[in-house]
């Protein structure tokens, strides 16, 4: 079972927790076993699994990636946006979560974020239940 979701993003970078929609996509699905992959069909985008409690480690976070991926003078991609492409393939485009129980098995603090680093626009985030 494959699932499209829409995310909005209002910044040039961003972490946007979509935990809540994939959690609503399993119990709609009544699963009690299984895994969810979470993909990202984009080159400028990403997913992470981190913490959900407290909003500064997600800014920590791209000030993180941005001091491992400057947009640089150097860079020839002539759309301009070379850093969100290496932040892309840093972070990574999926993620797997074990579904336990009908319940997403994520630590206490973790949440599922889509990352956004050439926005603001509108994404595509593919869930697909295994």
């Amino acid at each position: 079972m494959i699932k499209r979701i829409s995310v909005k993003t209002s910044k040039h970078e961003q972490l946007i927790n979509i935990t809540s929609e994939i959690r609503n996509f399993v119990k709609d699905l009544n699963i009690s076993e299984g895994k969810i992959t979470i993909f990202i069909p984009h080159t400028t985008a990403a997913v992470t699994i981190n913490e959900n409690a407290d909003p500064d480690v997600q800014h920590d976070i791209i000030i993180a990636l941005n001091r491992i991926s400057p947009d640089l003078k150097e860079f020839r991609h002539m759309e301009g946006n070379s850093d969100a492409h290496t932040k892309s393939s840093i972070v990574g485009c999926s993620q797997d979560v074990i579904i336990q129980d009908g319940e997403l098995l994520l630590g206490t603090w973790q949440g599922v974020y889509f990352c956004e680093f050439d926005g603001p626009r509108t994404r595509t985030a593919i869930l697909r239940l295994d």
